[in-house]
């Protein structure tokens, strides 16, 4: 499908224009959004345990006129609000603004979702107010509460049960350490691997015992050689969960938790998976021990940002003081990747702190300070006007359908 050069000129000479009216709309909500922001920061909650935020955002959403459904998916965090103007039909172009708000465990909003869901609420409020006061465009807004980010892919669960159905566009922002327009990230498997051997006391009778830390230690060794033979983009870590009871027992029981990832999926399933896997079940055989792995959670797919929306979320950040860099080859992982597997969608990053690694104490001492303030306005803004480009213009989401690689 090809796309007429001329809206394509218009949309980059009217981003300025969206950008300014979205940050005019968000004059008044940005009490709330600092509040929000700053109330999810004092409350810290690890995945699918967000109560407290989810109250509080559907709060905001129902507060707004937004049709708000609670518990989607059986998951008691999650929720979609829904708003459409008055002429909106089921063909009428619909747009899925993402919120995430889990914490991290021990270290709080080390990767800033606080920040997120109140620049992802922004965005809505911004398009309602706007659309509702201009009229002229039909509009289905939609917005996703996803919970359980952190190491659960709470997204999944949603996607399986129809939160995209009839979502023509998708979109989140991230604060990170760099502004990024396109940013991309890598699949993600997590393995849960417990070695059951036999207890014995260390000093008396060790050879009657079958030592399942030495099978832990042995399967975290031999990952630390195979990784020479894996691809660039490829990442094996690893903790401990159980290494045993006490020094003087032979540890009957061990467990490890592993994360594996890489830019390619297939390579990642059909390959990289199977040779991680291995590792354990020669360190079981090795030592004598039984092994079970498990993936307990889904499994994250690369982010696949879309390029007509990464275009317009460029010239956004330009309008908005920032100046967009090239994404980097690779980056965490995210269930955002799934989302833009189905439909087309971006993951944009705003610098909250430069050079600051997320994960870490000081970026969530940042998540709940002064510079926040400036990244929940842009991520709103840079959200609503692309947002409001797509509703007045339909050839954006013909030419972001057409650009689409899922």
């Amino acid at each position: 499908m090809t796309i007429a050069a001329q809206p394509a000129d218009l949309r980059e000479a009217d981003m300025p224009a969206f950008v300014e009216e979205a940050r005019r709309a968000l004059a008044e909500h940005m009490p709330v959004l600092s509040d929000v922001a700053a109330d999810l920061h004092a409350h810290p909650e690890i995945r699918f345990t967000e109560f407290h935020a989810a109250q509080r955002l559907t709060a905001e959403l129902e507060r707004a006129g937004f049709d708000v459904q609670r518990g989607y998916a059986g998951l008691e965090t999650a929720f979609v609000g829904r708003w459409s103007t008055p002429d909106a039909t089921a063909q009428t172009t619909t747009i899925a603004v993402f919120l995430e708000y889990d914490a991290l465990e021990g270290i709080g909003h080390a990767c800033g979702h606080n920040i997120i869901a109140a620049a992802g609420l922004g965005a809505a409020l911004a398009v309602k107010d706007r659309l509702t006061a201009e009229g002229g465009a039909r509009a289905n807004l939609v917005v996703v509460g996803s919970p359980g980010e952190e190491g659960a892919a709470g997204k999944v669960p949603m996607i399986e049960h129809g939160v995209l159905e009839g979502v023509d566009l998708a979109m989140m922002i991230h604060p990170g350490a760099e502004d990024v327009a396109g940013s991309t990230s890598l699949s993600r498997v997590a393995l849960d691997v417990e070695f059951t051997g036999r207890a014995s006391h260390a000093a008396a009778h060790p050879e009657r015992g079958i030592n399942a830390l030495d099978a832990a230690t042995l399967a975290l060794s031999a990952i630390g050689l195979l990784r020479q033979q894996l691809p660039d983009d490829s990442r094996v870590h690893a903790i401990v969960t159980d290494g045993g009871q006490a020094p003087n027992i032979i540890p009957e029981h061990a467990a490890l938790r592993v994360f594996v990832r890489s830019q390619d999926r297939d390579e990642l399933l059909g390959s990289i998976v199977p040779r991680v896997r291995a590792c354990f079940e020669g360190a079981a055989i090795a030592t004598g021990c039984q092994v079970l792995v498990e993936e307990r959670t889904p499994a994250y797919f690369s982010l696949r940002p879309n390029p007509t929306l990464v275009g317009l979320a460029e010239q956004a950040l330009v309008a908005l003081g920032r100046e967009p860099v090239r994404a980097p080859e690779m980056a965490g992982s995210t269930d955002m990747g799934n989302v833009s597997l189905v439909v087309p969608a971006i993951h944009p990053m705003l610098t909250l702190v430069p050079d600051c690694s997320p994960h870490t104490c000081e970026f969530a001492d940042a998540a709940g300070g002064d510079a926040a303030a400036a990244v929940i306005e842009h991520g709103a803004a840079l959200l609503a006007a692309t947002a409001l480009a797509a509703f007045r213009d339909d050839t954006i989401v013909a030419e972001a359908k057409a650009t689409f690689a899922g």
